[in-house]
């Protein structure tokens, strides 16, 4: 039996509402090539929608919302504050409250949670020893994950300098995590 997990991040304030970087598609239409999802897939900082259509393409059942309007056509919703159980979350989470959000989320998915974080994170998240994290794809080449106003303004997105990776985490999971690399490409 999975253990219940308890919020031990300080309480975060509402994401700024320039906390909203976007990924490129690849990103998530490669997470869905090569991770299996069963059932629904819910993103609670939808953004764009970007995850959600990426979901659709590889034939599976997506919604999504975020806490502010951002351009998917649904009301504004507050994560942190539903309790609705989901089957499976996929998500690029706002990165200023990360683990309050992950915390949140892994007390709510009933099969599988993958979210983008930082890979230069990744080493001081000592907080994810006690997680379900099955595996760890680290994304090549570095995405370039620019402002959502740059993308809605049309201006230029390329040349990112960071590293980012998913965190995939499976209900019930115990064990160490896997470490694998999810190219732009298949080779």
């Amino acid at each position: 039996m999975s253990q219940p997990w308890t919020h031990t991040a300080a309480k975060p304030a509402y994401p700024r509402v320039d906390e909203h970087y976007v990924e490129p598609s690849w990103v998530s239409e490669r997470l869905f090539e090569e991770e299996k999802f069963d059932g629904p897939i819910y993103d609670p900082a939808c953004g764009f929608g970007r995850i959600i259509k990426s979901a659709q393409k590889a034939g599976l059942y997506a919604t999504g919302t975020d806490i502010i309007d951002r351009g998917w056509p649904a009301m504004p919703w507050d994560f942190m504050q539903d309790w609705t159980r989901r089957e499976n979350i996929v998500s690029n989470p706002p990165f200023d409250v990360f683990q309050a959000f992950a915390e949140h989320a892994l007390t709510v998915y009933q099969k599988k949670l993958a979210l983008i974080m930082p890979t230069a994170r990744l080493n001081a998240a000592r907080w994810l020893q006690l997680m379900s994290l099955r595996r760890v794809w680290l994304l090549t080449p570095r995405p370039s994950m620019p402002p959502g106003h740059v993308i809605a303004s049309g201006g230029k997105v390329g040349g990112g300098k960071s590293d980012y990776c998913w965190l995939v985490f499976e209900h019930g999971y115990r064990g160490g995590p896997e470490l694998k690399w999810l190219r732009k490409n298949r080779i």
